[in-house]
């Protein structure tokens, strides 16, 4: 069981690289894939939560920066209107894995109500990955990201988050 480990460890540090690495392992029977899902979605949610856990009450000293604090009201409407949906969709996201959960505790957001989509949507995401690696190179063209600009994706949506978490809420 120790074998499993790095799994859990890996998916707290970084992510998608080795842990569809070790989903390969898993549909090719050198590893018990049910396991590999599990540590994945567990070290994933337990990075995100570690973001969230460790800021919660403790950001608000980013009000001392005038810039800055000009948006905390912004910020904190924003996550409060789409909570839920921002939480399930931040395992999906690699450029905004990090900036989601400190956004949420820096809104306030209800430990329990975090904790609980986070996981949901690390176990999601888990899948996910282990569904593309067992469907092969053909999952890619499938959502059309085997173009030269796939990869441009996810700057993108990093973008056009951070934009829409300064923009002015509407009414």
């Amino acid at each position: 069981m120790l074998s499993y480990l790095p799994i859990y460890i890996a998916a707290i540090l970084e992510g998608e690289i080795y842990y569809s690495k070790v989903c390969a392992d898993a549909v090719a029977g050198r590893l018990f894939w049910p396991v590999v899902l599990a540590c994945g979605a567990l070290g994933g949610a337990t990075g995100d939560q570690l973001w969230f856990y460790v800021l919660r009450g403790r950001i608000h000293w980013l009000d001392r920066f005038p810039r800055l604090g000009r948006f905390r009201d912004r910020v904190i409407q924003h996550v409060h209107s789409s909570e839920t949906g921002l939480v399930l969709v931040s395992r999906f996201l690699p450029g905004l894995r990090t900036a989601i959960p400190i956004a949420c505790a820096y809104a306030g957001m209800h430990p329990a109500k975090f904790s609980v989509l986070n996981l949901v949507s690390a176990f999601a995401w888990a899948a996910a990955i282990m569904l593309f690696v067992k469907s092969g190179s053909t999952a890619l063209n499938a959502f059309g990201l085997n173009e030269w600009w796939g990869p441009f994706v996810p700057a993108i949506l990093v973008i056009v988050f951070f934009r829409w978490l300064s923009s002015r809420p509407a009414r």
